[in-house]
């Protein structure tokens, strides 16, 4: 098995003090299932690659009890994969010789852990049950520029088809650890297989590597029970333990806190019927609402002519399922559903699905996230989905004060990472429209007050 990951940084042989081993050594470490050795075959100034080849005695192999490949078939312990094809193997060598990067620590040059890094990442045998669209719906949804090159059964016998197995090339700029972390839960995934008996430990280890950035990425029920090799329990556990549960639907009396507080003002109602407003003036004929929840706005856009394709994406299955009874979808006549899509996906990654609309939506949606993740948002909606036109709208803390039930330095949802003044909003917005080329202006919504502004706050970006 081979693993080369390079990067083009000034100073680029720092990568050897991320990783804890000196470019001017061959390293080697004796495992349970082999060798893994270490190796720089290019280490300068302007590039530097290191190389992790893993050597599997099949042998010893074969005679382990714990051999989960022995049993595919009767002469599995004589001919399969084991030897060559990226799997959980990779995996565990990738923690036993990558360990202090894996876990996000460097001794000699701490600051570097969260740094960027411009990397490359080659496998040269990677099994993808699947096929190449698995291995692109694990990756690209990370940012990851994706090559694959597909590999024949055998070369002297092409009607024999493709193989299971790619030459992968990744190439994205981000911090080695988080690298390390999604090839540690991504390869054996991609595998779906694993070379040694599952338990709650392999459970923790998902939690530990992935948790950072799993809840938020559109695969990660089918990369948990992979990952898991699908035992149903484990695999029910991670999800709950990674906040990937199922809400369940609150009764009308029980409606969200945010909604109850603003209903004498009707905010909710007046937020959405503003967006549809801005929609048909930019001329929008195809929409995407960026986490849609039940599908309250969605229902606006069906009633109008005008929006001939819409798209519906949330984080919660649940959500959409929600989404589905509330839009009548089993009863919906054949060209009103033509117009409708429902994606399950998060909002920080970029996703090719949400590509090509013209405009996109998040009504009370960006407070929700935590604040370092809103430049993860920036770029897979403005950068890399693109609309023409995007419309924000969010809470405006300033008029928090009007409201007499809302104690005094709260938000109005629990679930709000941040609740922003109008002065806020603004270099935001405008910071977002100066970076992706984007004009930008600022509207309030629902009824204003002289001192404290509206109660929401709208930001309509444009090119």
């Amino acid at each position: 098995m081979y693993l080369a990951i390079s990067t083009t940084r000034p100073n680029a042989t720092i990568l050897g003090f991320l990783l804890g081993k000196h470019p001017a050594r061959f390293q080697s470490r004796e495992l349970s299932f082999g060798k893994a050795h270490v190796f720089y075959p290019q280490a300068e100034e302007g590039r530097c690659t290191v190389v992790l080849l893993l050597e599997i005695d099949a042998v010893a192999l074969s005679r382990s009890r714990n051999n989960a490949y022995s049993d595919a078939f009767q002469l599995g312990q004589y001919v399969n994969d084991r030897p060559y094809a990226a799997s959980s193997f990779l995996s565990t060598a990738i923690a036993k010789t990558f360990g202090s990067a894996l876990n996000g620590t460097c001794k000699e040059n701490p600051e570097l852990v969260e740094e960027p890094f411009p990397l490359e990442v080659t496998i040269a045998a990677l099994s993808a049950s699947g096929g190449e669209a698995m291995a692109r719906n694990f990756f690209e949804p990370l940012g990851y520029a994706v090559d694959l090159e597909g590999q024949l059964l055998d070369e002297q016998f092409p009607d024999w088809g493709e193989s299971p197995y790619f030459k992968l090339q990744l190439r994205h700029v981000l911090p080695v650890s988080t690298l390390l972390r999604h090839l540690y839960v991504l390869i054996p995934a991609l595998d779906n297989n694993k070379h040694y008996y599952i338990s709650q430990d392999e459970v923790e280890k998902l939690l530990a590597k992935g948790r950072h950035w799993l809840p938020g990425h559109p695969a990660v029920e089918l990369i948990t029970r992979r990952f898991l090799k699908h035992r149903k329990s484990l695999a029910e556990m991670a999800l709950e333990r990674l906040n990937i549960v199922e809400e369940q639907e609150e009764p009308t009396a029980a409606r969200q806190p945010e909604e109850a507080l603003e209903e004498k003002i009707s905010l909710h109602q007046l937020r959405h019927q503003t967006v549809v407003g801005e929609l048909k003036a930019a001329g929008a004929q195809s929409v995407l609402d960026l986490g849609c929840g039940s599908g309250k706005l969605l229902r606006l856009l069906l009633q109008d002519g005008q929006f001939s394709r819409i798209t519906g994406l949330d984080i919660s299955y649940r959500s959409l399922e929600i989404a589905k009874r509330r839009l009548n979808w089993e009863t919906m006549s054949p060209r009103m559903r033509e117009r409708l899509q429902l994606l399950h996906g998060a909002l920080t990654y970029r996703d090719r699905r949400i590509e090509g609309h013209d405009a996109a939506v998040a009504v009370e949606v960006i407070e929700h996230l935590d604040e370092p993740r809103l430049h993860a948002f920036e770029r897979a909606i403005f950068e890399y989905a693109r609309p023409h036109t995007v419309i924000l709208t969010t809470p405006n803390a300033e008029y928090n004060v009007l409201f007499e039930t809302l104690s005094a330095g709260t938000f109005r949802h629990s679930d709000h990472r941040f609740e922003w003044t109008r002065g806020q909003f603004r270099e935001w917005g405008e910071g977002v429209a100066a970076r992706q080329g984007y004009q930008v202006r600022f509207a309030p919504v629902g009824p204003e007050d002289e001192q404290y502004g509206a109660p929401s706050q709208m930001a309509i970006f444009s090119k």
